[in-house]
Formats: C-alpha cells, structure tokens, sequence
C-alpha cells in the first residue's frame, strides 16, 4: 500500500513538472513572437497547418461565391445584398433623390439572371426573395430621381426584365416600438434558459423544431445574407454519430435526443473582410434559436466546436461538408430529464464587462 502512495506521488510530480515546464516553453515563445506583426508572421509560417483549413476555406469561398453567380441556386446571395443595400437607402433620412447610383446596375444584372432562372427553370427559387427583390427595386424607381442617366438606364432594364409580378408589399415600413413581452418576461425565459445536458428520451417533434428555426432567421444578418445552415439529426443512430465527433459531448453523447450542427457558408462572400460574418451571423441566429426552444418546452446545450484538424475532417467526411462549410457549433436538444441538474453558472457582475465612453 505504502509503495502504491508513493508511486502515486511520483507520478503526480512528474505530472506537475512536465506541466509547468510546457507552460514556461510556452510563455517563452508567445512572448518572442507575440512582440511585433513581422514576427507573428513568422511564427505562422513555420506553424501554418495551425489556420491552414481556414485559409482553405476562406479562399474556395471567394472561389465560389463567383462560380455560383450565374448558376441556378434557391437563393442568390449577391441580389440579396444587393437589394438590403438599397432598403436600406430608402430608410435614410433624410433620403437622397438619387442613391445606390454606384450599384444600381450592377444589381439589375443580378435581376436579371434571376428573372431568367424563373422563366427558365420554375419552382428552382424561392418565390420569396423573388417577390422581395422585385418590389425593392420597384419602390425604389418610384422614389428616386430618373433623371439620372445611370438610374434611367437601370429603370429600362428592369421594365425590360419581363417578371410579370404584383407588388406585394415588400419594402421598408414603419417599425413597431411597442412589445406584449416585457423586460421582465423576457429577463425571465433569458434566466430559464440554460445548458441542459441529461434529457428525457423523447423525440423532438420535428414541427417544433421548424417553429424555432423561423425565429432564429429572423435574427439581425448583415446585408440579409443569412449566410449558414442548420444540419438537424433526429435519428438516433445519425444522432450518437454526430454527437460522438466532438470533445464537449463527453459523458452524456449518448443521452442526446436531437443534435443541431451550425454551418457557415463562406461561399456568400466575395471579399476575405467579410470571414469573420459566419461567425457572427450564425451566432445570433443560434441564440435565437435556443431561447424559441425554451418557449416550446424544449431545453438545449451549446456544444463548442474547436477548430482541430482530425475533428474537422471527421466532421467534414461525416457530413459531406464542402471546403468553404465551416462548422460553427453543435446544439444539443431534447426535453429535460425531471430528475436532471443544471450549473448555476454564476456571470460577471455589470461594471466588469460594460464600460461607457472610454476612449485609448
């Protein structure tokens, strides 16, 4: 027994000291190629497997995004940009007689080819976006200045275009200030809401699921790309498959009745600025999600996907993912076991994160 301890003990040192020396290697050589951008850049150059797969993906995406430009798509992106863009000039105040003058005809190319696509191939679009794009740039040549040669000359090929469509009322309209929910409630289901991890084993009816996912579309997206999709598993084997890929699904992988798989599309984007909107976007549209879930009954867990190379190729192989499918979280969802805890998981206190008018 006595050798036993000591064993026990000895390994625990060894333990201690591998540890703290990795950490005294490691602070040694953050802190010489942390000291200036040159050397960072070198840092990464002999490490470059470490952002390899995002470089990959960011570029492909570029690739792409003009690729599909005139394929046949469900959604087009870059007329979906195109046309926020301009609603969100006749919101200006006060609004100019004459804007979006710089890429007027550049999103009537984009009409275009729309137009084509469902005269061509019908019920290949989402008759949605088609009425919204239609009536965007129909209330736009009834307000702007015509006579602008540009804007003339935009206005000719949209009458030209030849969609025969009604105008359904698709455009900017006086916000709503006043809300049924309150702060309190609202306090209330944010202060509900937490991570469950040990679920009843009842299925997720699917309908409930769609009823959550309209709300998180409706999260803030910038230029109304929506630029991700949400992969749902319900079948238990494709669940504890999926649910198995991560390293934050430890002890209770198995117990998950449904598993959500956030994706960024890297694809919906022409300029490497613009990387980080998957990110973002997806992010509010997950939050969303969670806290429509709460109000059907239904609890959840963010599951954190880090970006691990053996763990993005099994992800990619798992889910057929392209190179510019970039996997942003997992979300675990069921019905919570009565008998299940939560953490408390205290937050930080208001003064330690919020700051007001603080200038360098």
């Amino acid at each position: 027994m006595l050798n036993t301890l000591k064993r026990i003990a000895k390994d625990l040192l060894a333990i201690t000291w591998i540890r703290r020396t990795y950490e005294v290697v490691n602070r040694v050589v953050l802190e010489t190629f942390g000291a200036s951008r040159v050397l960072v850049w070198l840092y990464y150059v002999i490490s470059f497997v470490t952002f390899n797969r995002e470089q990959a993906a960011v570029l492909r995406g570029r690739r792409d995004y003009y690729r599909n430009k005139h394929r046949d798509r469900p959604t087009h992106v870059e007329l979906r940009r195109n046309v926020h863009r301009i609603e969100k000039g006749l919101t200006m105040r006060p609004r100019r007689p004459v804007f979006a003058r710089d890429y007027i005809t550049e999103t009537i190319e984009f009409y275009e080819d729309a137009v084509r696509q469902v005269q061509t191939s019908p019920g290949t679009m989402e008759p949605s976006e088609m009425e919204w794009a239609h009536d965007v740039l129909t209330e736009y040549f009834r307000v702007v200045d015509h006579a602008d040669e540009t804007v003339a000359a935009a206005l000719a090929r949209f009458e030209r275009a030849g969609h025969d469509a009604e105008f359904t009322g698709k455009v900017p309209y006086p916000k709503k200030t006043l809300s049924e929910v309150g702060y309190d409630q609202l306090h209330e289901l944010a202060m509900q809401r937490r991570s469950v991890r040990w679920f009843d084993q009842r299925p997720v009816p699917r309908e409930l699921m769609d009823k959550a996912l309209l709300l998180a579309r409706q999260a803030p997206t910038a230029c109304n790309r929506l630029p991700y999709e949400f992969r749902v598993f319900d079948e238990p084997e494709m669940v504890r498959t999926v649910a198995n890929i991560p390293f934050g699904t430890a002890g209770y992988a198995d117990n998950i009745p449904s598993i959500v798989v956030v994706i960024g599309k890297l694809e919906s984007y022409f300029s490497p600025r613009d990387r980080h909107a998957i990110y973002v976007d997806s992010s509010l549209a997950a939050m969303s999600f969670l806290l429509a879930l709460e109000t059907l009954g239904l609890s959840s867990s963010i599951i954190n996907w880090p970006d691990f190379e053996p763990l993005e190729r099994k992800m990619q192989k798992t889910l057929g993912l392209k190179t510019t499918d970039r996997v942003v979280m997992l979300i675990a969802v069921g019905y919570s076991h009565s008998e299940g805890l939560v953490p408390f998981s205290q937050k930080k206190e208001l003064d330690t994160f919020r700051r007001f008018n603080e200038l360098a």
